[in-house]
């Protein structure tokens, strides 16, 4: 969606994207085939590029790191992208800024999940620190006594433990800063889920 949306204000669009013949791919002017951390890669996008961004959070932030090192044109930012990759992060950075969220505890070991719990109560959400999505990477916690079965669940990785949330729906804000300063914010959107998902 991204590349059609710049193809549309006249920006030639080259995207780096592993998968030959990718969606984004098929719809702009080049496509470089090759892993997100590809140094060759990385420096033939950033030496061919007047901007430089990503359309997900799932891109390496050491690449995204090298790009703007290189003096490419990134934005959001590396430290932006780390932020957005790790939910504690995210979550302390958001409380920092005096938005509220959910109390949340880090979890790195079984010990941690049962501390979490016994702080924030049961039951609460076991997510993992990064990658998860969509209901996947995560776990309702409804008790101690299955923390060790959620633990497992997760794969044992870093993760999050959310206290429950009085949850009414969930709305999403799109805005967008320009290197001018100047800030665009877009009309909400509210996000149906069904089993999670």
């Amino acid at each position: 969606m991204l590349s059609q949306a710049a193809s549309r204000l006249g920006f030639n669009v080259v995207i780096l994207d592993p998968e030959e013949n990718s969606p984004a791919g098929r719809v702009s002017q080049g496509q470089i085939v090759a892993a997100y951390d590809d140094p060759t890669a990385l420096r033939v996008l950033g030496q061919t590029s007047q901007a430089v961004t990503f359309e997900f959070e799932n891109v390496p932030a050491a690449s995204v790191e090298k790009l703007a090192e290189s003096g490419a044109v990134v934005a959001p930012g590396p430290r932006a992208l780390a932020v957005a990759q790790d939910r504690v992060e995210e979550k302390t950075f958001l409380n920092s800024v005096g938005a509220t969220t959910v109390d949340f505890a880090p979890v790195d070991s079984l010990d941690d999940l049962l501390a979490g719990l016994d702080r924030l109560g049961a039951p609460a959400l076991l997510k993992t620190r990064r990658d998860g999505y969509d209901g996947k990477g995560q776990v309702w916690v409804r008790s101690a006594g299955e923390a060790a079965d959620a633990w497992s669940a997760i794969g044992e990785r870093p993760a999050i433990l959310e206290a429950k949330a009085a949850f009414t729906r969930e709305l999403s804000v799109i805005a967008a800063r320009g290197r001018d300063g100047a800030v665009a914010v877009y009309p909400l959107g509210e996000n149906i889920h069904k089993g999670g998902v």
